[in-house]
């Protein structure tokens, strides 16, 4: 078994083994080849929109179509055709998710990570339906008589 000097030793030689190695590459002209990887994997694009950046460069932006169920509660809750981003459509899917964490926690009582995550899912509900109050009082009563909400 080697010791500690001795296995510093081999490290070094080895170190200088690989300098001496690039820099006679250099001298000689020639340009140090880096192994290829062979276990690259292409995988097939999905639904692509691309827009132009700053730079001019074009970005590529991944856009996925919504779950049916996501579908459903959209269509549900829209205040207009095409509307996704409405505090009611915002508020209606939350209020989803927050139902599919609680039966989640009820089996898997001892999983924090998910019980703050729902912690922070019900105050951005909360601050979104606070919003709501401050524009429309009507809508936020609608919307929570839909739901359920107290």
């Amino acid at each position: 078994m080697a010791t500690k000097t001795e296995k510093k030793v081999t490290k070094v030689t080895k170190v200088k083994k690989e300098v001496s190695a690039k820099k006679e590459t250099k001298k000689e002209g020639k340009t140090p080849v880096k192994p290829v990887k062979k276990d690259v994997v292409k995988k097939a694009p999905k639904q692509i929109s691309g827009h132009a950046s700053k730079k001019g460069a074009a970005k590529v932006e991944v856009v996925q179509a919504p779950s049916p169920e996501k579908q459903e509660i959209i269509t549900e809750f829209a205040v207009k055709s095409g509307d996704t981003g409405s505090p009611e459509v915002q508020i209606a899917l939350l209020t989803r998710r927050i139902e599919k964490l609680v039966g989640h926690l009820k089996t898997n009582p001892h999983d924090n990570h998910s019980r703050r995550g729902l912690l922070g899912l019900v105050s951005k509900r909360r601050r979104l339906i606070n919003y709501l109050e401050k524009k429309d009082a009507k809508r936020v009563t609608a919307i929570k008589s839909k739901l359920g909400l107290t």
